[in-house]
């Protein structure tokens, strides 16, 4: 087995469907080939985390009713009957009706992209509450904030000390989100910390101001300027928002 049948098998082999003359195939070019050694722990790790962390929806009960209709005995038969189907060919139809069924399963089963950011915008924020890394730059001089960001940065974040409004700006840091570095701006309001992430806005579904709670923080994702923000605290969720209108007005 080569490095190029070896990627097929293990896609196989993480579904479960790889009969067992080329599972043990597999196993000797793992042993031998640490490239798709390395990939098969990948895809693993990868088949773990989903598992884990996936959000899974119900399905609507509309949905329900047509994979219901749709999968009556009677229409099954009426469908043999009237296609007079082989042995091959209702074989074939069967595995057509199998990855459809996937992927619809896949459509309801996996998170939007909104929402996996969401959870990445949490983790980031518990990660620099645990390693006490909230601030590469600490000051609440937005003077002094804004400009070491230049350099490090592609863009130059908006920086505003919010602290006559009751958020004093703590400091700024680099964090990376959804594939790329971004700016961490760091606020506080009386015991509790707000990271704000900013980067270019990019187009997408979202148009903003939606409040989300995760892990029993709250996320609000708001576009202005160019900018897009994502803001998340276990600040209660009126007075985080306030915080975003705030943050994103003209001034």
């Amino acid at each position: 087995m080569n490095c190029t049948d070896a990627k097929q098998a293990l896609e196989l082999h993480h579904d479960g469907e790889l009969e067992t003359a080329r599972l043990r195939a597999l196993r000797e070019h793992l042993a031998d080939c640490s490239a798709c050694a390395a990939l098969h722990d990948q895809l693993g790790r990868l088949r773990a985390a989903v598992r884990a962390e996936a959000t899974y929806y119900t399905a609507p009960d509309q949905l329900k009713r047509i994979v219901a209709a749709r999968t009556q005995p009677s229409l099954w038969s009426s469908l043999m009957r009237s296609m007079q189907f082989s042995r091959w060919a209702y074989a074939g139809s069967l595995s057509a009706a199998m990855a459809l069924a996937v992927a619809v399963t896949l459509a309801i089963v996996l998170p939007q992209g909104t929402d996996v950011l969401a959870r990445e915008v949490v983790s980031s924020h518990v990660r620099s509450l645990m390693v006490d890394h909230l601030a590469d730059v600490a000051s609440s001089d937005q003077h002094t904030v804004k400009p070491w960001f230049a350099g490090k940065l592609d863009f130059s974040p908006p920086v505003h000390n919010l602290s006559d409004e009751g958020f004093p700006l703590i400091g700024g840091r680099l964090d990376y989100l959804a594939g790329r570095t971004v700016a961490a701006l760091v606020y506080q309001r009386r015991e509790h910390r707000i990271n704000v992430f900013v980067w270019p806005e990019e187009k997408s579904g979202d148009s903003g101001g939606r409040l989300r709670t995760r892990q029993g923080y709250h996320v609000i994702h708001e576009a202005h300027g160019g900018m897009t923000y994502w803001i998340v605290s276990d600040l209660s969720s009126e007075e985080l928002s306030h915080f975003a209108q705030m943050l994103v007005a003209d001034r």
